[in-house]
């Protein structure tokens, strides 16, 4: 999903080096001067990035032997961009890195390990799981900023007005769903055909794409087939929308979604703030939250998500003495409950839920399903991994590809991708 142009690369590190500053400033500073450091936010810049600005000053003041100079970089160009920075030796000191960034570019040395840093200095703090999805052969290559997962978002009123319940399992959303159209005459569900979004399908059959410890590709397996024909049977049905196979298709669910035309969806905490911007969440307490349900195994699961802060190897150590100060900052439960109020994104450790953060209905719902989120394994690949699945499910979705084709394929290019691991 997100790859760059080769043809491009030679230009692009040109560019970049000059907001970097692995080359541009180490040799520039003083003894007596501020350390400079660069940081590549990738967060909304609109909803989110203003937080980052004021804690960015925030820090400066408290340490007037730092600045920090703050880029704000599109999340969709933001993995290559510092691929080929990074190969460059001009990377940005600190980069916001999606959790599947994180084991990459780990394993092609562009991250500092973090164990035994002052950045790490409050491990204990954080969310265990989210820890161990910061690893990559035994070391910790980022601190936890943000996390997220998915769950069941639904409209209360409308349930209520239906007389349902928020259902446990996809036979019983796929039943809610029926009397929701039959009672209200809105749709009670919308899918969708992104493999991400796809993910709880898998973890409600005990499976995933792959079994990384196995070395094993598993997304054609018999219960990843289970997992996949619920998915696909949740298309089509009364009170289900058919799927939506455009470009567009993660706005339309959306804004269906917040103008009260589907009554519930699978979605993440990113999108907290723009529910309540809908007009069926002026109220916010309309936001109902549960985990997502449950496949034939019983268990729910969605993956989890979020976003690590990482330190660049090739900066010199003044720089990276600077960055880990930076992070233990940026990551602390004031900051983090900082975050929490402005932006309404979930934070990593449990002394950041404050009573102030858990006002907030949709962090406190989604703090309730995290103890479904599945985290990533420590497999640089494993994003990349979806990026055949979008391609294909969208074809399945449309009918114009079997699943079994579908799968299939979708095998095959994902052993491309892990050629080492068997069928």
């Amino acid at each position: 999903m997100r790859r760059g142009i080769a043809a491009t690369a030679l230009v692009a590190s040109i560019a970049l080096a000059a907001t970097a500053c692995g080359g541009s400033d180490s040799g520039s500073d003083k003894s007596d001067s501020p350390t400079t450091i660069t940081w590549w936010d990738t967060s909304n810049a609109t909803n989110e990035a203003p937080t980052y600005q004021a804690l960015v000053k925030s820090f400066e003041k408290a340490n007037p032997d730092v600045k920090v100079k703050y880029v704000n970089v599109p999340f969709d160009q933001a993995q290559n961009k510092f691929d080929t920075a990074a190969g460059a030796s001009g990377a940005p000191d600190v980069l916001r890195s999606e959790v599947g960034w994180t084991p990459a570019f780990a394993k092609k040395g562009y991250f500092l390990p973090l164990d035994g840093t002052e950045a790490l200095a409050d491990e204990s703090k954080f969310q265990p799981s989210l820890i161990e999805q910061a690893k990559y052969d035994g070391k910790t290559y980022g601190v936890p900023l943000v996390t997220d997962t998915l769950a069941l978002v639904y409209n209360k009123a409308i349930f209520e007005k239906a007389g349902v319940e928020a259902p446990t399992t996809w036979a019983e959303l796929k039943t809610a769903a029926a009397t929701i159209k039959k009672k209200t005459g809105v749709d009670g569900y919308w899918g969708s055909t992104q493999a991400y979004y796809a993910q709880s399908f898998l973890y409600g059959e005990g499976t995933d794409t792959v079994d990384a410890d196995a070395k094993k590709i598993t997304v054609n397996s018999a219960a990843a087939v289970k997992g996949y024909e619920t998915w696909q049977g949740l298309f089509d049905g009364s009170g289900l929308h058919k799927a939506d196979t455009t470009v567009d298709a993660y706005a339309h669910i959306q804004e269906a979604f917040v103008s009260g035309k589907v009554a519930s969806i699978i979605q993440g905490p990113w999108e907290i703030t723009n529910f309540y911007k809908g007009s069926a969440f002026t109220d916010k307490a309309n936001l109902g939250i549960v985990s997502v349900p449950a496949g034939s195994t019983g268990k729910a699961g969605a993956p989890t998500g979020g976003h690590n802060l990482s330190v660049y190897a090739g900066s010199d150590k003044a720089h990276q003495e600077a960055s880990l100060k930076f992070l233990k900052f940026m990551t602390s439960a004031a900051s983090q409950e900082t975050i929490a109020l402005k932006n309404s994104t979930l934070p990593t450790r449990d002394d950041a839920y404050t009573a102030d953060v858990k006002a907030d209905p949709g962090i406190a719902g989604y703090q309730t399903v995290l103890a479904s989120a599945q985290p990533r394994p420590a497999l640089p690949e494993y994003s990349s991994l979806w990026g055949p699945l979008d391609i294909e499910l969208n074809k399945v979705a449309a009918g114009n590809e079997s699943l079994d084709k579908g799968l299939s394929t979708a095998e095959t290019a994902i052993a491309k991708l892990v050629p080492d691991f068997s069928k």
